[in-house]
């Protein structure tokens, strides 16, 4: 879908209304460029601007991909294929959604190619309008605006990170368990943020090659690109962080797991100590009960029993207490006699 196309010459836009491709491709031919917006176009569509303005097959194939990383390409007949990463986030998710903006530079025309929601350039188009100096520079022009518009989108993405990331810190370092699962999902994001903002510099740094671009925008570029060199700082060093929040979290479960094994070694000894209590305690009632009817025949009263019983508890409760004081007790260590004394004190 063409959302706009118009013909610029001496710093102005020439016209105000649509044009059709074929007029725009005349229009290359009377001076000045071209600059031609489509967003998500089909095969067909972009076969048609590919005939219209000659752009190389191979240019038109690598803009209807999508692409992990910024790239500049240059083909034979002049024209450069520009490839860069857009970037969004979006509060209601939480997650940054990314689009790809492919350039076709030439000093006639300009044809960009938007994929995704977080490619918008009407921005881009409106500010450079307004500059009508720097339109005048020639199409490079377009160029520095389409970069700019992108490079500052980055700083509410890196923002917005910044925050999330931030909440996870005060969770973790709390000493509470954050949610791995979003810890990763957040590394994976910055990783895939710093694929788009990264390989951009080299971009840049082609654009500010001397004789690449037009005097008067090389200041220009020159502030995108020191921008774009805090964006890649700044998300470089969030991708640290999060892999040593990922570590710490990591750390606070292997202390709640060790707690929760040492509270359950606790219970499985206090119930060790009872098992130990009441097994002998029912081997001597279930032995002497059926095998020694004498020891049943003596129990001729009340006192009898009550005697016979708590001695039978009692006793086996003192063994076992004794029997745990020496199990616990250090040994004493016995005392080291020099070897030069040892013939004076046998």
């Amino acid at each position: 879908m063409i959302v706009d196309c118009a013909h610029y010459r001496d710093g102005h836009r020439q016209q105000e209304g649509p044009m059709s491709l074929d007029q725009a491709a005349a229009c290359c031919e009377q001076g000045g460029f071209v600059w031609l917006g489509i967003f998500e176009p089909g095969p067909e569509e972009m076969d048609t601007v590919r005939e219209a303005f000659g752009l190389h097959e191979l240019a038109v194939e690598d803009a209807r991909t999508f692409h992990l990383r910024p790239k500049a390409e240059q083909y034979e007949d002049g024209t450069e294929l520009i490839i860069l990463r857009t970037a969004r986030y979006d509060d209601q998710r939480e997650e940054i959604d990314t689009g790809e903006i492919s350039v076709f530079l030439s000093e006639r025309f300009v044809i960009t190619v938007r994929q995704g929601i977080a490619s918008e350039l009407h921005g881009a188009r409106s500010r450079l309008e307004r500059r009508p100096e720097l339109l005048r520079t020639g199409s490079a022009s377009t160029l520095w605006a389409i970069l700019d518009q992108v490079v500052d989108s980055y700083a509410p993405v890196v923002a917005e990170l910044d925050r999330d990331i931030e909440q996870i810190e005060a969770t973790v370092f709390s000493g509470a368990v954050a949610p791995t699962e979003r810890i990763y999902f957040l590394r994976r994001e910055a990783t895939d943020f710093y694929r788009a903002v990264h390989p951009l510099l080299a971009v840049l740094s082609r654009m500010l090659t001397p004789g690449k671009s037009p005097s008067e925008l090389l200041p220009y570029f020159h502030n995108v690109h020191d921008h774009l060199l805090l964006v890649n700082e700044e998300v470089a060093a969030q991708r640290d962080l999060l892999a040593t929040v990922l570590e710490a979290n990591i750390a606070v479960i292997s202390v709640e797991q060790n707690k929760i094994t040492l509270r359950q070694s606790a219970t499985m000894e206090q119930l060790t100590i009872l098992a130990t209590v009441f097994l002998p305690l029912s081997f001597v009632v279930g032995f002497f009960g059926q095998n020694f009817s004498w020891l049943v025949g003596r129990i001729s009263g009340f006192t009898a029993f009550v005697t016979l019983t708590v001695l039978g508890l009692l006793l086996p409760c003192l063994a076992l207490y004794v029997w745990l004081r020496r199990r616990r007790s250090p040994a004493q260590p016995r005392p080291v006699v020099p070897a030069g004394l040892r013939d004076e004190h046998p």
